[in-house]
């Protein structure tokens, strides 16, 4: 029986040097047993469990496949450090490459089943051979019984996938349905899509973002760890502002913090100088740190757990903002303590960025770039506003720094506050520097504040508040943390 996916040759350079018998027969032979201790159960697998009774319980009577997708290659023979698809992870809480979630239909729901490579340990040439998965490479890779005890979920061995799929799927009436473009290999498995297949897919997908939208209590408290940590990422970038020269500078800065404290960042961190923070997704962040600018520093922590904060400051490189700099800052400010207002229970998702848009619209008209009233700007068919704003307040945050994007418009978009959100209320101003409807000393100047919300069954609390936005505290912020860092 192959110890690993038998459609995957062993992963062989040019440059790989051959292995001749007498080799292999030594490398086989004098390995002491196996002594690691089994592993731990994970944290809140029961509430991993219940996400796949819910999911069984949409869908009775039907084969659903929910693959973690596979590592992607970078350059050649360099690959991308792995993350599992989101709702493979929202359901199992593992973190391997190359496993597949079987739901199969029973009479009383599913049986659930995590198919994984098994691992021979030292009695294959794999382990020396492979480069790809084998443990002399690689490192530790738990097999099925680990991955079993880890996950407590039932494993099999992934080369039983196919037939398991291929019995499933043949029987009378069976209906199939597949998270898609995770694995081309599993999904070719379940033979030709039926002409309902895509909306079959879609809607398992729809109901698995639509899941998300709530938080449960671990949730939350993986997302203010995130936000912890993220926190600490500013300061480390601030402690480094006054001698950094480049903004790739600060980049690295932020991604130490989150290689320490957590998985990875949660998406490519914005540092934006100057005018940079007029690009909305600034990512190249090879600019040039000067004095007198500001820096828009778009950032977020991803943590063991998956789940990623997202916070935006926009902080004065000399470490006090400009009057012109501060002016701007005070609209963004006062727009997003409007939103904020709106967050709660009931009010509609797009409420906090109708409120956010006013403050904005007045904000233009008395720095006189507006040339007609806010409420001419504002009226529907004009929204001139949005020639500096660009963009809405909010998305929904988790395991995906843009969550739930499968769920439905009417759900997210144009549907209602609920507890257990968690959302981001970011407004911005952006003055291009080439814009002439915006006096001279304006242009060039980019800001944006965001935070991360939950929505509680009262109201609201702000996740990232520890992170001050009031243009004093960030001053403040800034030299607190240059003196304490100069000990």
């Amino acid at each position: 029986m192959p110890t690993f996916d038998a459609t995957k040759a062993p992963a062989r350079n040019a440059y790989d040097a051959d292995v001749p018998g007498n080799l292999l027969n030594f490398m086989l032979r004098s390995w002491a047993p196996g002594t690691r201790k089994p592993p731990r159960v994970i944290a809140h697998a029961a509430s991993f469990a219940a996400r796949r009774r819910r999911l069984s319980q949409r869908f009775p009577g039907e084969l659903l496949v929910v693959p973690s997708g596979h590592r992607k290659v970078r350059a050649n023979d360099t690959y991308y450090p792995f993350r599992p698809g989101t709702d493979f992870f929202y359901l199992t809480g593992a973190l391997e490459p190359d496993c597949v979630l079987v739901l199969l239909p029973r009479a009383a729901g599913h049986e659930a089943l995590l198919f994984v490579e098994p691992n021979p340990g030292k009695t294959d040439a794999t382990f020396f051979t492979d480069r790809n998965k084998g443990e002399l490479w690689e490192g530790y890779r738990p097999g099925v019984p680990e991955s079993q005890a880890r996950y407590a979920i039932t494993c099999r061995p992934l080369p039983e996938l196919a037939s398991v799929l291929q019995a499933a799927a043949a029987l009378p009436g069976s209906h199939a349905r597949i998270a898609r473009g995770f694995s081309a290999t599993t999904e070719a498995l379940l033979g030709a899509a039926a002409s309902d297949q895509s909306q079959r897919d879609a809607q398992m997908a729809t109901f698995l973002s639509e899941m998300r939208l709530i938080k449960d209590a671990g949730e939350v408290r993986a997302l203010q760890s995130a936000v912890a940590a993220t926190r600490r990422g500013f300061e480390d970038v601030i402690a480094r502002l006054r001698q950094a020269s480049s903004e790739r500078e600060l980049e690295g800065v932020f991604w130490t913090r989150a290689r320490m404290e957590g998985n990875d960042v949660g998406y490519t961190s914005i540092v934006a100088s100057g005018a940079h923070a007029c690009t909305l997704h600034w990512k190249h962040n090879d600019g040039a740190i000067r004095q007198g600018d500001l820096l828009l520093l778009d950032a977020g922590i991803e943590g063991h757990s998956l789940y990623t904060a997202d916070v935006t400051r926009t902080l004065p490189i000399s470490g006090k903002f400009t009057p012109e700099q501060r002016a701007v800052y005070q609209i963004v400010l006062a727009a997003q303590r409007a939103a904020l207002q709106l967050v709660r229970p009931g009010n509609d998702f797009m409420a906090p960025n109708k409120a956010a848009m006013a403050v904005i619209a007045q904000g233009l008209e008395e720095l006189g770039i507006l040339t007609v009233s806010a409420q001419e700007a504002l009226r529907d068919e004009n929204q001139f506003y949005r020639r500096y704003s660009l963009h809405n307040v909010s998305h929904m945050l988790g395991l995906d720094v843009h969550d739930c994007a499968q769920a439905r418009a009417e759900n997210y978009k144009y549907g209602k506050l609920e507890p257990g959100m968690v959302l981001t209320v970011e407004p911005g101003l952006y003055f291009q520097t080439d814009d002439l409807t915006v006096p001279r000393r304006y242009r060039g100047i980019g800001v944006r504040i965001e935070d991360d919300v939950l929505v509680t069954a009262r109201g609201h609390r702000v996740l990232s508040a520890s992170l001050p936005s009031e243009a004093d505290e960030v001053e403040a912020w800034m030299h607190r943390i240059w003196k304490a860092r100069r000990r």
